[in-house]
């Protein structure tokens, strides 16, 4: 088990799965109407001649997110960065406790979001949404911003020593830095998965798609 997130869902649904496309047509539906309620005009866009492939799909486990956050979190703080790996149980339970003070504050789409469930779109808005839970808009009906989850990546890149261009984007060299990390990288769980999200958001962005966790 673990989260999957894909970018450009329907399209590789309309050629594998015929079944999982009805499904999130009427999620991304329930989504968009629950979206303009709160004044946000978007929906997801259908192509009438989808590629085969997703824009990004990426599979790791639930607990790569929790140290990506853990590690935002502590940045954050100016505290001390320790690999999710070498840290003690105990000090990862007590970072744990920051971390959702830190959710608490409903201000950062990186933390205010399901683990396993729900949207992130390309529309840019300060603080994650919550939508009205009657919607039953997948992933509680939070829903977060694809170009400030990219934002919260940016600030955080220098603490894991992911190095951006001055136009925040990743060289070429960077990017195949990142994608063939040996095993015993220093924070090699916490920079794939930035690498994923990073990659996941461009794509969204130039797109126009929701990143979906699924």
């Amino acid at each position: 088990m673990g989260l999957d997130i894909t970018v450009g869902l329907l399209d590789w649904q309309a050629h594998n799965d015929a079944e999982g496309l009805a499904y999130h047509r009427r999620a991304f539906a329930r989504l968009t109407e629950a979206l303009a309620v709160s004044g946000v005009d978007w929906y997801e866009p259908e192509i009438a001649n989808p590629p085969a492939v997703p824009a990004v799909s990426a599979h790791f486990p639930y607990s790569y997110l929790t140290h990506l956050r853990r590690v935002f979190v502590l940045a954050g703080h100016g505290e001390p960065l320790t690999p999710a790996l070498e840290t003690d149980a105990g000090q990862y339970q007590r970072d744990g406790q920051k971390i959702q003070d830190e959710t608490a504050m409903l201000a950062s789409h990186l933390l205010c979001h399901a683990d396993d469930s729900g949207y992130y779109i390309p529309v840019d808005f300060s603080e994650p949404l919550f939508l009205d839970p009657e919607a039953g808009v997948d992933g509680g009906g939070i829903v977060g911003s694809s170009q400030r989850l990219m934002a919260e990546l940016a600030g955080l890149a220098p603490s894991l020593g992911i190095h951006l261009d001055t136009d925040g984007t990743l060289s070429a060299a960077e990017e195949s830095a990142l994608a063939d990390m040996e095993p015993d990288t220093p924070f090699e769980t916490e920079k794939f998965t930035w690498h994923q999200l990073y990659r996941a958001c461009r794509a969204s962005m130039a797109g126009g798609q929701a990143i979906v966790f699924h």
